[in-house]
């Protein structure tokens, strides 16, 4: 429980907050809280701000659906900061981005490895909404849940194939193909990756 006595609040009684994505370490926003805002994210497990262009509190995603469930509050070492790692629906930004850090003015333009994961489940759903000609990703939705599940065994089985080969070029090509249709079975049942990463946790305890 994070201890509210040791925080450094400015004139206004905010304080600001960094947020990271629990499963991908994104930075997705920089935010203010006051002390309510503060109790209302740990009462109710989701992010709450403080809004100084409204000066009011909201929830983030209550408008939007993108909610923020809190995983972890960390207290900087000068107790003037927070940071919040968040379990994030949708997007972070108002942009429609991901994160609100999407703008790179100095340095190399890194992203996390982890993120092309979330980057294909964002682009399968889009297809899956949005009928595309020619797209390979519709026409399996279109073909339904069996067309799926056998593109699944065979993608699996050329695996196994690869690597009796002993060919890494093979195994890497082979798994990219199982990992894609992987995800076309989460997206079918709308999940993503951030459910397995949950169960890969879990049985990592």
């Amino acid at each position: 429980m994070l201890d509210l006595s040791a925080l450094k609040f400015d004139k206004n009684g905010l304080i600001p907050v960094v947020v990271q994505d629990f499963n991908t370490n994104e930075i997705l926003m920089l935010a203010y809280m006051n002390k309510e805002s503060i109790n209302l994210t740990i009462e109710t497990g989701y992010m709450h701000y403080f809004s100084r262009s409204r000066n009011k509190i909201w929830k983030k995603g209550e408008t939007s659906g993108n909610f923020q469930k809190v995983k972890a509050l960390y207290l900087d070492c000068d107790g003037d900061a927070i940071l919040a790692i968040v379990e994030q629906t949708g997007v972070a930004c108002h942009t429609g981005s991901k994160t609100c850090f999407f703008t790179n003015i100095f340095g190399e333009d890194k992203k996390s490895k982890v993120d092309i994961l979330f980057k294909l489940i964002e682009t399968i759903n889009d297809r899956k909404k949005n009928k595309v000609e020619g797209s390979y990703t519709c026409y399996l939705f279109e073909k339904g849940l069996d067309k799926i599940l056998k593109k699944v065994g065979e993608e699996a089985t050329e695996v196994v194939i690869a690597a009796k080969n002993g060919s890494k070029e093979e195994v890497i090509y082979e798994v990219s193909d199982l990992i894609y249709h992987l995800s076309v079975l989460l997206s079918y049942f709308d999940m993503d990756w951030s459910d397995i990463f949950k169960s890969l946790e879990q049985r990592r305890k």
